[in-house]
């Protein structure tokens, strides 16, 4: 199992990006997935997730009503709108896939990881 992510990159304060994350190796229709961000010096945060059939979301409360999560079982990706971008918002940005149909908030929740990409905001 591999998960890959793009659409990162260094963007204005109040800008937009749109992260991406495919799978390979399997077929993730059944399972939940979502990101999380780790800042410098700060914890991992679990920003959003959505469950297997994209019938619901979790957002963390500081990107609510900015970033948007949605999901393509056909193509086997996950995607991660993110609008508004605030300096806050800055870090690796990492697209995780659980074993399970339903959301989690917690790091240890989620079995696959990707590489991570990085989110720049500049104010």
């Amino acid at each position: 199992v591999q998960l890959v992510e793009s659409g990162g990159g260094l963007v204005q304060a109040g800008g937009s990006l749109r992260l991406s994350c495919v799978a390979f190796g399997h077929t993730w229709s059944i399972y939940a997935m979502g990101w999380f961000r780790q800042a410098p010096g700060k914890e991992r945060e679990f920003v959003s997730g959505i469950n297997w059939d994209g019938s619901e979301t979790y957002y963390v409360d500081s990107v609510k009503g900015r970033f948007t999560i949605s999901r393509d079982n056909a193509k086997n990706t996950v995607d991660l709108q993110m609008n508004g971008l605030k300096p806050e918002d800055t870090g690796v940005y990492y697209c995780v896939e659980r074993h399970s149909g339903t959301i989690a908030t917690t790091d240890s929740m989620y079995e696959y990881w990707g590489q991570g990409t990085q989110v720049t905001v500049d104010s």
